[in-house]
Parts: structure tokens; sequence; C-alpha cells
């Protein structure tokens, strides 16, 4: 079955940086664009970036644009997200998705914990 698995979630400090990074196994990688999203304590789960199959288009929230970098590796199956100068606002759960448009996810990963203090 489908699994998306991401890690390097942790407690950072606010003007730190983090690389998340999602690991994906039973579909075909290179066919899916890849998604991060994120869910704070009290609110609806967001839109955080996109990358396309080919890695050639991005885009990302206003919220994050100019501090995070969404990249992917074909060949590993994996996709990350650079966080840099991160703020306490960014603390969230951020989930890693799939889906043949972004715009309509068919797979979710569970999910890795960002907790940045001030």
């Amino acid at each position: 079955q489908v699994q998306l698995v991401e890690s390097g979630g942790g407690l950072v400090q606010a003007g730190g940086s983090l690389r998340l990074s999602c690991a994906a196994s039973g579909l075909t990688f290179s066919n899916y664009a890849m998604g991060w999203f994120r869910q704070a304590p009290g609110k609806e789960r967001e839109f955080v970036s996109a990358i396309s199959w080919n890695g050639e288009n991005t885009n990302y929230a206003d919220s994050v644009k100019g501090r995070f970098t969404v990249s992917r590796d074909n060949a590993r199956n994996t996709v990350y997200l650079q966080m840099d100068s991160l703020k306490p606002e960014d603390t969230a759960i951020y989930y890693c998705a799939a889906g043949l448009i972004i715009a309509s996810i068919d797979y979710w990963g569970q999910g890795t914990q960002v907790t940045v203090s001030s």
C-alpha cells in the first residue's frame, strides 16, 4: 500500500532551520505532484508548498515564501522541505501529501511535529 513517511521535525529556536523529508513507497513517485501542508493547534490544515512531478514548478503560501524551499529526488522517492528563518507561528504538524494534481490529494502522511520557540 502507499506510504508517505515524514521525518525531520523537532524543536528549534526562532530564526533556526529544519529540513523535513518525506519518503514515499507503494506508488510511482515520479507520476505525482507532492505537497506540504500544516495544521496548528485549533486551526484548519493549510497549504504550505507544492512541487510538480518533475520538480520544475513549485509554489508556496505567502506566509512561507522566501523562507521555505521545496525539492524532490525522484531517484530516492523523497520530497524535502527546507525551512529557514523559522518563526513561532510556523509551529504545527507538517504533513506530506501526494496527488496526480496537487489540487486533489490522493495520499497523506502521518505528520511530523515542528515546534519553534521564541
